[in-house]
């Protein structure tokens, strides 16, 4: 196995960061827009290079997300793809192991959204069960019933009481809020 590399966003290289992003394109099958990516920036990445090439990416990044009525330092997981040719070969698993370490050493509690439960489940993260909302520039509370049920948490030990049913409140952004 290749080894994972963690580096913050301005240790990347343009070629490897160039590299990631035309990966995540083809992870995706083309559904993977601008502001996805620009959400996975800005935090630290956990990458499997052979050369040039990227193999397998996941990032998180720091949100302040409002769980209940307490305010919750998140490490929020983005961009999380492997190139098509070496899926099924455990590289996903690498960098996400690599990646729920930074979470655990820097984070009170691990998020992401995403459809694919069994693959997150297996690395021990769980489904949130309570409703998500998103805060407008404008302070407005809204909620976004289509990503109740998509979202994953990571518990790092120093929020393993958290009820798991509590409303979640993230800042609104460009693109998908949560």
């Amino acid at each position: 196995m290749t080894d994972v590399v963690l580096c913050k966003t301005a240790e990347v290289s343009p070629s490897h960061l160039a590299a990631t992003r035309q990966m995540l394109d083809q992870a995706f099958d083309g559904d993977f827009a601008d502001t996805d990516w620009e959400h996975g920036l800005g935090g630290t990445h956990a990458m499997i290079v052979e050369g040039e090439q990227v193999l397998a990416h996941a990032s998180v990044v720091a949100r302040t997300i409002i769980v209940g009525t307490r305010s919750v330092r998140v490490g929020y997981v983005e961009s999380v793809g492997v190139a098509p040719t070496r899926q099924r070969l455990g590289l996903g698993s690498a960098v996400m192991r690599a990646i729920d370490e930074v979470i655990t050493e820097q984070f009170e509690l691990g998020m992401l959204g995403t459809g694919e439960f069994d693959f997150y489940e297996r690395l021990g993260w769980e489904r949130w069960h309570g409703s998500t909302w998103t805060v407008r520039d404008d302070g407005r509370r809204e909620p976004t019933p289509d990503d109740d049920g998509l979202i994953m948490v990571f518990r790092t030990g120093h929020l393993s009481d958290l009820d798991p049913t509590l409303p979640i409140t993230c800042e609104d952004r460009a693109g998908d809020c949560w």
